[in-house]
């Protein structure tokens, strides 16, 4: 690199910018009831969740790190865009996001678990409405409409 030359700053990919969709914050309901917010970590390479929920009566409140794992030492980041959930609980769950069109899918631990989360967005983006699915017949239905 000469003088005269800076490092090239590096930009989100498309994929990762596909969660542009999630902005903002949410009203769920189904199988477990309350608030979501998503916003952007500065840089715009994590996604940021923040969770008020019940779920059986029971509090659902934590925080989702979402985007592409960049180890320690590797020069690139990996393939699939990751995340890791913390609750106020102290449980900690991992996923792995992926968004096709109007379709996302969040799947449990690694893609192509058996238990994941799949939902489509309206035509005005407003809305997203799927279900969570457990391996063995579990799940529930979840609808999330955006607040404005």
């Amino acid at each position: 690199m000469s003088e005269n030359t800076t490092p090239e700053t590096p930009q989100p990919d498309a994929e990762l910018r596909a969660l542009d969709r999630l902005l903002g914050t949410w009203r769920v309901s189904g199988g477990v009831d309350g608030v979501v917010t998503y916003r952007w970590l500065e840089g715009g390479f994590f996604l940021l969740q923040d969770i008020d929920m019940k779920q059986y009566g029971q509090p659902v409140v934590g925080i989702e790190v979402i985007g592409r794992l960049k180890e320690f030492g590797a020069e690139q980041p990996g393939e699939d865009i990751k995340s890791r959930y913390y609750d106020s609980q102290g449980n900690t769950f991992d996923y792995v996001y992926e968004i096709e069109g109007d379709t996302l899918t969040i799947w449990g631990g690694e893609k192509g678990s058996p238990a994941f989360y799949k939902a489509t967005f309206s035509e005005d983006g407003d809305t997203l409405s799927g279900a969570w699915v457990y391996p063995g017949g579990g799940g529930y239905d979840s609808v999330m409409t955006r607040v404005r």
